[in-house]
């Protein structure tokens, strides 16, 4: 065990490069998650029932296909299109539209638990459509901050399924370390610290925003 973990200590290097991998492909998606779950929340809560049908046409859709298919999906299926991205870009791809309905569903599940007031207002003040949502969206984001960070973390792991189409995140690094050296325990574990890691991180800003909104209230 201790010459496993040696070894890993020794390749650090390709460990360290992995997690920033990971991290920046959770910060990336996560952002771009976010922004195009709003677009589809604003579908999701449209008048006009066309949209609204499409928006959870695609919300079903992405929820009851499992990711590492999805990945593989753009993966292999872009360049039928005509569309030739390297490998981290549709993994960047494959996380912001995958995540973004559930984030859309988050935001509208926020929607419902805001108060009337605050929308009958707006209403009443004269604003529709997306002068509306301009007034309603902030503080949907800040009641929807514990769940869409738990949606942050589920990006993250995620991010995990990219060792399929040869992303070089941080399961990637571990298993090129076990394949050359074979030492997959100590490789694994240390991955797994690696994530749950950035999962604390992610749970300590959550709480710690939390707070902060509590206090100002």
């Amino acid at each position: 065990m201790m010459s496993g973990l040696t070894i890993v200590w020794q390749q650090r290097d390709v460990m360290l490069s992995g997690l920033a991998t990971t991290l920046e492909l959770s910060v990336i998606g996560a952002i771009l998650a976010a922004l195009l779950g709003a677009v589809i929340f604003a579908a999701l809560i449209h008048r006009a029932r066309p949209v609204r049908f499409a928006a959870i046409a695609l919300v079903d859709a992405m929820r009851c296909v499992p990711f590492m298919l999805f990945c593989y999906l753009l993966y292999y299926g872009l360049p039928y299109a005509g569309l030739t991205m390297d490998n981290f870009t549709v993994g960047i791809v494959a996380l912001s539209i995958y995540h973004a309905s559930y984030m859309a569903e988050l935001l509208r599940g926020a929607w419902k638990e805001l108060p009337r007031d605050t929308i009958d207002a707006g209403t009443a003040f004269g604003f529709h459509g997306i002068g509306l949502l301009r007034i309603v969206l902030p503080p949907v984001f800040i009641a929807a901050v514990p769940m869409l960070g738990n949606q942050f973390i589920q990006i993250i792991k995620d991010s995990a399924f990219l060792v399929i189409i040869a992303v070089e995140e941080l399961t990637y690094a571990a298993n090129e370390i076990q394949a050359t050296y074979y030492v997959p325990f100590a490789s694994f574990v240390c991955a797994v610290l690696g994530y749950w890691t950035l999962c604390l991180i992610v749970e300590g800003g959550v709480r710690f925003f939390t707070e902060m909104t509590a206090a100002r209230r």
